[in-house]
C-alpha cells in the first residue's frame, strides 16, 4: 500500500484579475500558505503555463517547476480538460464550446478539433518534460444529445460515434504512451464517458489502451446516483487521478436529476465544499489507500454556495485530515510464532 500524496489543489476555478490570484508565484504563495503541497495547472491559462514552451524547452520546463518548487510546492498534474472537449464537439454544441479555443479557430470545427488534437500531444511531450507521469482532460462528445433515448436513436448510432470518438483519440494516446504519461479522463456529465458503461464502450474501440486511464472524481458520480464506492472497486486499476470534490442529491417531488433547467443553487443536484456534501470520503480514502493508488488527492472547487477562499483553507485542512498514512506491519504481528517450511508442515499435521 501507498499513502496518497496531497493535499493538492486545482487553479483553475481560482486564478482571477485580483492578487494573489493573477500571478503563478502569487496564487502559489497563497496556496502554500493553505498548507497545499501540490497545484494542478490549467494549460488553456497563459498566466499558469506556456504549455507549447513546456512542451519543447525542458530549459523552461525546469524553470516553471523551480518557480513552483519554490513556494514548497509540486506540480501533481496538468489540465487539458477545455482542449479534450473540443477533440469531439456535436454541432449542436458549436457556438457555445466555441470560446474554448483561441479566436483564430472558432466558427471552423475542422480547424478548432485540429488545433484542440495538438493541444493534447503538446500536454503529453510537456508533462513528460515536467517529470509527470499522469494528465488530466475531458473525452469530448459526439453523442451527448442522444444520452436520453428520445426520440428513438437510430440502429448503429451509439457504435458509430464511439468508433469515430476512439479514432480521434487512439493517436493521441500513442503520443502519450511515447511519452511515458498516463491520459486520465475525467467521467463526467456532458462527455462522451461519462459512467462506467461508457467508458468500458470507449475502452474496447481503443484496443485496451494502456494509456486510457481515468480521473476519479465522485461528484460527478452522486449527481447521476451512480455507487461511488464499488465504482473504485471495479476500475481502480485504471485511477491514476483523483479530484476532491462534494456534492449532494435532494430530490423533491418537482425535479430529479435532470434538475429542471434551474441554476446550480436551486438544483436538486449540486456540488458544495468539501464536507458540506454527501459524499464519503472516509470510505474513498480508504478503497484509494488499500488499491494502492500512488498519486495525488487534489481538491477541485465548485461549490454554489461557500466562498472560494474558504472552501480552499477548509479543503487543505480536509483533505489533509483524510488520508491515510499506511501501516507498515500487520497489527497482530505481536503475537505471531515465526514460521518456516518445517512448522507449517507441522502445524497441519503433514
Amino acid at each position: 500500500m501507498t499513502t496518497i500524496k496531497g493535499p493538492g489543489i486545482f487553479l483553475a476555478q481560482f486564478m482571477g484579475d485580483t492578487a494573489p490570484f493573477n500571478t503563478l508565484p502569487s496564487i502559489c504563495e497563497w496556496a502554500a500558505s493553505l498548507g497545499f503541497k501540490a497545484v494542478q495547472l490549467p494549460t488553456w491559462d497563459s498566466r499558469c503555463i506556456d504549455l507549447q514552451k513546456a512542451a519543447e524547452s525542458k530549459t523552461y520546463a525546469d524553470e516553471l517547476k523551480g518557480i513552483i518548487n519554490s513556494y514548497g510546492l509540486e506540480i501533481s498534474e496538468l489540465s487539458t480538460h477545455l482542449q479534450g472537449q473540443l477533440v469531439a464537439v456535436h454541432p449542436a454544441y458549436d457556438t457555445l464550446f466555441d470560446g474554448f479555443a483561441p479566436e483564430q479557430f472558432r466558427n471552423n470545427p475542422t480547424a478548432r478539433t485540429e488545433w484542440a488534437v495538438q493541444q493534447l500531444k503538446l500536454a503529453a511531450r510537456a508533462s513528460r518534460n515536467l517529470g509527470l507521469n499522469a494528465h488530466a482532460t475531458f473525452s469530448g462528445a459526439l453523442l451527448w444529445p442522444t444520452v436520453y433515448p428520445w426520440p428513438q436513436r437510430p440502429a448503429g448510432l451509439v457504435e458509430t460515434g464511439f468508433t469515430e470518438l476512439a479514432k480521434r483519440w487512439l493517436p493521441i494516446l500513442n503520443v502519450f504512451e511515447d511519452n511515458g504519461v498516463d491520459l486520465c479522463y475525467e467521467i463526467h456529465p456532458g462527455e462522451d464517458l461519462h459512467d462506467g458503461v461508457s467508458y468500458e464502450m470507449f475502452l474496447e474501440k481503443v484496443n485496451h489502451h494502456a494509456r486510457a486511464c481515468l480521473l476519479y472524481d465522485p461528484s460527478h458520480f452522486v449527481l447521476q446516483c451512480l455507487d461511488y464506492l464499488s465504482y473504485i472497486d471495479h476500475y481502480h486499476e485504471r485511477i491514476r487521478m483523483f479530484h476532491v470534490k462534494d456534492a449532494e442529491f435532494n430530490p423533491t417531488g418537482k425535479q430529479g436529476v435532470y434538475g429542471g433547467y434551474q441554476n446550480w443553487i436551486d438544483r436538486a443536484g449540486r456540488f458544495r465544499s468539501l464536507g458540506d456534501g454527501q459524499v464519503d470520503f472516509k470510505s474513498i480514502f480508504s478503497k484509494l489507500a488499500a488499491y494502492d493508488y500512488k498519486g495525488w488527492a487534489v481538491m477541485e472547487w465548485e461549490c454554489c454556495l461557500k466562498h472560494p477562499e474558504d472552501g480552499a483553507r477548509e479543503g487543505a485542512q480536509f483533505i489533509k485530515e483524510h488520508i491515510i498514512r499506511v501501516t507498515d506491519k500487520a497489527f497482530d504481528d505481536f503475537a505471531g510464532t515465526g514460521a518456516n517450511e518445517a512448522f507449517n508442515r507441522k502445524v497441519l499435521g503433514l
